[in-house]
């Protein structure tokens, strides 16, 4: 492994000044780290994880987020080998690791020798932005779901994790995070379906928000009614809600080769501001 010049240290509240300038120079595309600080108040020591810091000339430039996923920000080459140092020293507990691939993929290269093999990795993924009203008319009946569509929402959601990840998240339900997860969001107004006959057809969640933007996760079509054009009018309706009433900046990332759903999303208005990339453990 390269050596840093430095090496990563644990951030603390002291820190909360400079940690909001870094993950403020592009908040868009830091939404994630964006919103588990802010949901921490004024204690980052509630975040969900620890918050790794890397500064150069005493100026902190870099962060990294290691909880159940690691996520670095902002980081520079000498912060992406203290970064991998770190985690290395302290061992893999996260699932995945994910973010900007220009800092995922050579802190991967450093991480597998010790970390690998991976069970999959997405080495390209556009990260996909729009601000303005969709370009396709949205789905009608595609609305906010409530804790009264639980059993039909959980359903969908595990079928689109299993899909997506190629794995159940069942496996490890004996916590139950995941269904704490999905009855969070239909709480928080954040999840939304076209449903008939009790089933769900389509499925889309504001899976982050914060005052700057709002990331669409979970986007799901029912197998059987794939290719009826359902999935651009859906996806419509809830940039739709989420340009009124959360942030004024909607975003998602995609796979590469998910050529269907990249069609949808361009028929929307996305466009691609940067490339994400993901290693599934």
């Amino acid at each position: 492994m390269l050596q840093a010049t430095e090496r990563a240290r644990l951030l603390r509240q002291k820190d909360m000044r400079a940690i909001r300038r870094v993950v403020d120079a592009d908040p868009v595309t830091n939404a994630f780290v964006d919103a588990r600080i802010r949901a921490a108040g004024s204690d980052v020591r509630r975040i969900g994880g620890e918050l790794w810091g890397y500064s150069e000339r005493g100026r902190l430039v870099s962060l990294c987020y290691s909880g159940a996923n690691l996520v670095p920000v902002c980081a520079t080459p000498a912060a992406v080998r203290a970064f991998a140092e770190r985690a290395i020293r302290t061992g893999r507990h996260c699932s995945s690791l994910w973010g900007p691939r220009d800092a995922v993929a050579p802190l991967w290269e450093e991480l597998e020798p010790e970390w690998g093999p991976a069970r999959g990795v997405r080495e390209e993924q556009p990260f996909l932005v729009m601000r303005d009203m969709p370009l396709v008319e949205p789905d009608p009946l595609v609305r906010r779901a409530s804790l009264d569509d639980f059993h039909a929402i959980y359903e969908a959601s595990v079928a689109f994790f299993t899909e997506e990840l190629g794995v159940s998240p069942e496996i490890h339900e004996g916590d139950g995070s995941y269904r704490a997860r999905v009855a969070q969001l239909l709480r928080s107004g954040r999840s939304f379906a076209r449903i008939e006959d009790g089933r769900v057809v389509f499925k889309a969640d504001i899976g982050i928000a914060t005052p700057h933007s709002f990331q669409i996760q979970g986007v799901w079509v029912r197998p059987d009614r794939r290719g009826e054009g359902l999935a651009a009018p859906g996806v419509a309706a809830v940039v739709l809600a989420g340009l009124r009433e959360v942030a004024p900046v909607a975003t998602l990332y995609v796979n590469s080769f998910n050529i269907a759903a990249r069609r949808a999303y361009a028929r929307v208005g996305f466009t691609q501001a940067t490339t994400f990339m993901t290693v599934l453990f």
